[in-house]
């Protein structure tokens, strides 16, 4: 069900979460944040050409997710920066090193990164974008791929034209979700942190662009749940569209 909350997020203070809710207005994010991966493009053909890899075992692929995302922490958490799909070979590697599986580098980085960069946008996702690029938005990518990959990625997906800036992790040296990303982001569109609003489909952006002051949208995506113990989000839809459709009632 679509959903729109008219109170900002909650805050965590320890192991407990408190509740410090205060009313808002459905007032007007000053930019959209808009992640890339499953949230505006479809990963189907990166989870046919992985399950191959990996002999068709299509229950190791979100193992494999998980993994990766692990590792993109990792290598943030100790200082040290790799481009997210050198991270998602080196993870696919693994993954199928523990099911008796192996894959040289080199076929691990060819699957990956050339599947990964023509990836087909979500049916819904260049109407919604026009439609919130026409109500006067200003949209921005925000993503954990490289900027190579990104610009790759938005010009086989035809999705070039609908964005004013395309930002990178790769440009800070660290991964969605440290707060520190946010903040850059936030900083290079030269706005506040609550006047960004993250556009995402995976729980634990919407819940690192909350925990850093951001307004947050999450898309319901198969498979794709909000972190239970994140604040509050403030919008819970579908699609892109939906999501589209509240936003341009917001004065």
């Amino acid at each position: 069900m679509e959903t729109t909350k008219n109170v900002a997020p909650t805050t965590i203070s320890g192991s407990t979460q408190k509740s410090k809710e205060k009313f808002i207005e459905k007032t007007r994010p000053k930019v959209l944040f808009f992640d890339v991966n499953e949230t505006l493009l479809d990963l189907t053909p990166l989870k046919k050409q992985v399950s191959k890899i990996l002999n068709g075992k299509e229950e190791v692929i979100s193992l494999w997710f998980t993994t990766m995302l692990h590792y993109s922490l990792v290598t943030t958490a100790s200082g040290q920066y790799e481009h997210f799909g050198n991270i998602g070979a080196a993870t696919l590697q693994m993954v199928a090193a523990n099911n008796g599986i192996f894959i040289h580098e080199d076929e691990a980085r060819n699957t990956v990164i050339n599947t990964i960069r023509n990836l087909p946008a979500h049916p819904e996702v260049k109407a919604a974008l026009t439609q919130l690029k026409k109500d006067g938005y200003t949209l921005v990518s925000f993503t954990n791929s490289s900027n190579e990959g990104v610009r790759e990625q938005f010009e086989n997906a035809g999705l070039t034209q609908y964005f004013d800036e395309r930002l990178s992790v790769e440009a800070v040296g660290k991964f969605k979700p440290f707060s520190e990303t946010y903040a850059w982001a936030a900083s290079k569109m030269d706005v506040k942190p609550e006047a960004c609003m993250l556009i995402a489909a995976h729980g634990w952006d919407v819940a690192g662009a909350l925990w850093a002051g951001w307004r947050a949208a999450f898309i319901s995506r198969p498979g794709q749940q909000v972190f239970p113990l994140a604040p509050q989000t403030e919008i819970v839809a579908s699609n892109l569209k939906n999501v589209a459709d509240i936003l341009i009632t917001y004065k």
